[in-house]
C-alpha cells in the first residue's frame, strides 16, 4: 500500500492556536512542524500546540527558522554556519523539553522559510542544519525539499530524510517553489490543492506555473497552516487521498 506523511507548520500564529482553527486542521494531519521560538511561537505557545497535538494523535516535529520575527523567518539572513547550527540547536532542544514535559516525543526536524529555502541550494547552510540537530539528537528525521541537495547533505550527516513537496504551493519548471512574492504562488482551491497532491503521490509530479510537468517524488506533503482555508485544503487533500486508496502516516513510520 502506498503511503504518505502529511504535516502542517504550527505555533506561529496565536489567534489560530486559541481559536480552535489550528487543531481542526489538525484532525487532517499525521504531523505537525512547531515554531520553535525564533521566527515565531513562544514557550506558551509549543506547549498548546503539543497539546493539541497529543489530542489529535499527531507526531511532533521541530520548525527552526532565522530569528527574525518582523519578517517571519522568510528573508535570507547572513549567518556564519556556526551561528546557524548554534541557533537550530538552540530551538530544537528548547522545544523538545517541552514536548517531553507534554509526555510527547519530537520525532523530526523541519526548517522554516528562508533558512529552507537556503538550505535546499546551498550545502553549507544544510551542513549547519545538520549539525545543529546532531548536537541535540541523531535519531531523527530531516524533512527537505524534494529533488533538492540539502536531502544529500542530511543523508550524508547520518540522518533519516523525508522528501517534501507541497499541496498548496506552486512551482516553477526548475522544480522549485514560485515566490510568494509572484502571483499565484498560492493554490487556495480546495480540489485543486487536492489533484496536486493526489498527482504528486501517484505520478511523482506536479504541473509547474507554466504548465511544465516536473518530477516530484515526495515521502511527506505540506499544507501551510497560515493559508487562507488551510483546514478546508487539508481535509480534502486527506479525503482525496485515501479514496485513492493511499494511507497517511507519520514521517519514518512506514
Amino acid at each position: 500500500m502506498t503511503t504518505i506523511d502529511f504535516n502542517s507548520d504550527m505555533g506561529e500564529i496565536r489567534e489560530l492556536i486559541d481559536d480552535g482553527t489550528q487543531e481542526a486542521l489538525m484532525a487532517s494531519l499525521t504531523s505537525v512542524n512547531v515554531a520553535c521560538g525564533a521566527h515565531a511561537g513562544d514557550e506558551s505557545m509549543m506547549r498548546a500546540t503539543i497539546e493539541q497535538a497529543v489530542r489529535r494523535k499527531v507526531a511532533v516535529g521541530a520548525h527552526p527558522g532565522y530569528a527574525d520575527r518582523e519578517n517571519f523567518g522568510r528573508i535570507e539572513l547572513k549567518m556564519a554556519p556556526d551561528a546557524i547550527a548554534a541557533s537550530v540547536y538552540e530551538q530544537v532542544s528548547a522545544l523538545g523539553k517541552i514536548a517531553t514535559e507534554c509526555g510527547r516525543r519530537v520525532v523530526h526536524v523541519k526548517p522554516h522559510g528562508a533558512l529552507y529555502n537556503q538550505a535546499a541550494g546551498n550545502p553549507e547552510v544544510a551542513g549547519a542544519i545538520a549539525a545543529g540537530v546532531a548536537r541535540w539528537r541523531r535519531d531523527l528525521v530531516l524533512i527537505g525539499l524534494a529533488g533538492s541537495s540539502m536531502l544529500d547533505v542530511f543523508q550524508e550527516a547520518g540522518f533519516a530524510v523525508a522528501a517534501e513537496a507541497f499541496v498548496d504551493r506552486r512551482y516553477e519548471a526548475n522544480g522549485t517553489l514560485r515566490s510568494r512574492k509572484l502571483p499565484g504562488a498560492l493554490i487556495e482551491n480546495p480540489a485543486e490543492a487536492a489533484r496536486q497532491a493526489l498527482r504528486i503521490v501517484e505520478k511523482g509530479s506536479v504541473l509547474a506555473w507554466d504548465g511544465t510537468k516536473v518530477a516530484v517524488q515526495a515521502e511527506t506533503l505540506c499544507v501551510h497552516g497560515d493559508s487562507p482555508g488551510a483546514a478546508r485544503i487539508a481535509a480534502e487533500v486527506a479525503k482525496t487521498l485515501r479514496a485513492a486508496g493511499i494511507q497517511l502516516r507519520p514521517p519514518g513510520n512506514k
